[in-house]
């Protein structure tokens, strides 16, 4: 993802040599095709999954600011459409002695694509979904949900509504491979320390330096406030910031929807592990099968994002492996 991790693979390869057991997550490679080339991502994505042990689960986006497809010369019109045609050619690339592709975007002469990657007959397929479009997308495409979970569980449980429905309705023209993945991976903004009220401060504020951070690249808003200090108002903060983002949409004449405000929901897993075991329960009761954790917010310390590592992996992750 170009906007928060500029050589993932790297990064990620990195990950892989340090550890043996937990999922190397691709969340999310940008996939038109003057970000990445479909071959290119297929044979990077396939070298990691091999390094890793067949732990690779490799997302799909758009990387539709401004700020990112001007530097590419992306044509943010035929965005959707790309990311579409590349997953239909990582699938095939991963399932063939010899990759031909003829498609409506691009045609691909016959090639050996090398390597095969680990997992057979290729590491699951997921979308970055923030809208009901892309949801239904992802579902008629075969590939796994990646979703925002801002917005909160009673959100959460709408949007499994919505992917759920078009899984039910699907007739498997559009799926992108021979195997079909229904994953529902949702996002959770969290900071866990044992001084439970300072980590809600640091995970507001973390997440409202966030949230303004998506309105100035995705929606012209402006410069986010950078101040560092999380104060006992920061939930009042944050709500000041939402209603600026109201403001700004009725100036403009843009609707304000449910959505439009979510990024500044305070309600996650900041606290204690407790909080944090008891936030996670809500989510998986409202549908989602996996949780990817949000925590280096733009003002959040690092040490509260290694606690915050090392708290899940001591205290919240094993609540619900033993259970």
């Amino acid at each position: 993802m170009r906007s928060g991790m500029f050589a993932p693979e790297i990064f990620l390869t990195w990950v892989a040599a340090r550890t043996h057991t937990i999922r190397i997550g691709h969340g999310v490679v940008c996939m038109p095709f003057n970000f990445n080339h479909p071959v290119r991502v297929a044979e990077r994505a396939a070298m990691l999954d091999l390094l890793s042990g067949g732990r690779l689960d490799l997302g799909a986006g758009r990387g539709g600011t401004e700020q990112e497809t001007s530097l590419c010369g992306v044509d943010r019109d035929r965005t959707t459409a790309e990311v579409e045609e590349a997953l239909r050619i990582i699938g095939k690339a991963w399932q063939e002695e010899e990759l031909e592709y003829r498609g409506e975007l691009i045609d691909i002469a016959p090639h050996p694509i090398l390597p095969r990657p680990a997992q057979t007959p290729h590491p699951p397929l997921f979308l970055a979904c923030s809208r009901d479009e892309t949801l239904a997308q992802a579902a008629e495409l075969g590939v796994g949900a990646l979703v925002m979970g801002f917005a909160g569980p009673e959100s959460i449980a709408r949007l499994r509504g919505v992917y759920d429905a078009a899984i039910a309705g699907r007739d498997g023209a559009r799926f992108v491979s021979t195997v079909v993945n229904d994953h529902f991976s949702v996002l959770c903004p969290t900071i866990v320390l044992d001084d439970a009220g300072e980590a809600r401060r640091i995970g507001v504020r973390g997440q409202r330096f966030f949230a303004q951070s998506i309105g100035h690249w995705y929606g012209g808003a402006g410069i986010p406030d950078e101040a560092v200090v999380a104060g006992a108002d920061e939930p009042a903060r944050m709500r000041a910031a939402a209603e600026q983002v109201v403001a700004r949409l009725h100036e403009l004449d843009i609707p304000v929807r449910p959505t439009s405000t979510a990024t500044f929901n305070a309600d996650h897993a900041y606290g204690s592990a407790d909080e944090a075991i008891a936030y996670v329960e809500r989510l998986a009761a409202a549908g989602a099968d996996e949780i990817m954790c949000l925590i280096q917010m733009g003002t959040v310390p690092q040490e509260a994002c290694l606690e915050t590592l090392r708290q899940w992996g001591e205290k919240v992750i094993p609540h619900f492996r033993n259970a």
